[in-house]
């Protein structure tokens, strides 16, 4: 097959029912923009019958292939992996299930040949969400906009076309710890937004709950800033300051009114208090170590367990992070 022009990458976990639908709308609209395309689905350890159902589309349509993992790895790895295989002058980043709207890509295709080196889909609506949630998201872009390197376009996610410049320098970039919006804004390049509309999910549910959610937007600021490691200086100066003003306090009361008895309630208050602090500052610390720790033992991003289709023919040293175990 001759270097596809585009290729659209599909992380996929527990997705099986959405393959064919998803298909059936993605498939004449690539037909549409080209006729030298490619479909790079990246099983991320799916348990249920998603890689048969991509095996199906890939025998009547080559051009569709898959990775597969050998176990799940999560959705940021999988994106690494896709952008590994992916071949195309320009790739574009979708969910598999339908939210993001495969029409939109022709829009980005346009936008890329207007010049721009990054088109994004911009979420216009969060009707769906709940007020709890809207007021997280937005509390996350805030700071991290405020405290992080570079700053996110909000609304803006995984749904975007990237060059194939981009691409390559994405593909550089091998840390383990990955927030993909924010290494998408920090490597640069030409960009523009293009808004859309979330439509609903057709099938299954979403894996992303809000302790995820959580982990997920603390590990962007923690990828991007240093600012959580800074507070706790600034806090440790402040509680020195005060102590320091409750001892000049006291100091002269004893002196003005004599020794009162000690409070035994304050002093466990106190005690408790500060060894929170501490516990707090310990914690932060302990996250940005175990980041280093994961770094330097130097281990791959993925397991590949099999390759399908289009996907089959990348050369396994296209892709030195990958140990391919089985192709198919």
């Amino acid at each position: 097959m001759a270097s596809p022009q585009l290729s659209v990458i599909i992380p996929v976990h527990n997705e099986g029912a959405n393959i064919a639908p998803l298909c059936e709308r993605l498939l004449p609209i690539l037909n549409r923009i080209t006729s030298v395309w490619e479909v790079v689905f990246v099983d991320d350890g799916s348990r249920d019958d998603t890689l048969e159902r991509i095996r199906e589309v890939s025998r009547a349509e080559p051009r569709v292939g898959a990775v597969s993992f050998s176990r799940n790895f999560g959705k940021e790895i999988a994106i690494a992996a896709g952008l590994d295989h992916a071949q195309g002058d320009a790739v574009v980043i979708m969910d598999a299930d339908l939210q993001h709207p495969p029409e939109m890509i022709e829009t980005f295709v346009e936008r890329w040949r207007e010049g721009y080196m990054m088109v994004y889909g911009q979420r216009t609506d969060r009707s769906d969400e709940t007020r709890v949630k809207r007021g997280f998201a937005h509390l996350f872009y805030q700071l991290f906009a405020r405290f992080g390197e570079i700053a996110l376009p909000e609304g803006a996610g995984d749904f975007r076309l990237i060059d194939r410049k981009g691409v390559e320098v994405l593909r550089t970039l091998g840390e383990k710890a990955r927030f993909s919006k924010g290494l998408y804004a920090w490597i640069g390049f030409k960009a523009t937004g293009v808004p859309f509309v979330v439509e609903e999910r057709r099938f299954g549910t979403s894996k992303w709950s809000f302790r995820k959610l959580f982990r997920f937007a603390f590990d962007g600021i923690a990828a991007f800033s240093t600012v959580p490691l800074r507070i706790w200086t600034y806090i440790g100066f402040l509680i020195s300051i005060l102590s320091i003003a409750t001892a000049v306090f006291f100091m002269i009361r004893t002196l003005l009114f004599g020794t009162d008895l000690p409070g035994f309630p304050s002093l466990i208050v106190s005690i408790m208090f500060f060894s929170g602090i501490q516990l707090m500052s310990l914690g932060i610390v302990g996250e940005y170590v175990g980041r280093i720790f994961a770094e330097v033992k130097r281990r791959p991003l993925y397991v590949v367990a099999e390759r399908i289709g289009g996907a089959a023919e990348v050369s396994s040293s296209i892709v030195p992070e990958a140990y391919p175990l089985r192709r198919a």
